[in-house]
């Protein structure tokens, strides 16, 4: 018989990290480093100048 898995269930520190994310903080003067680390290279993707 073969051993079934289990998922696993996300440690805090992953939940946060996911969140973390897709979170943009809309309305704030600071800003999200995760974001910026995950959405960096977009913006110089989109901009038409840079093609």
């Amino acid at each position: 018989m073969a051993k079934q898995s289990q998922p696993q269930a996300r440690t805090q520190q992953q939940q946060n990290n996911r969140a973390d994310a897709r979170n943009t903080n809309r309305g704030t003067s600071g800003t999200n480093p995760v974001n910026a680390q995950v959405h960096g290279n977009r913006g110089k993707q989109l901009n038409p100048n840079q093609r």
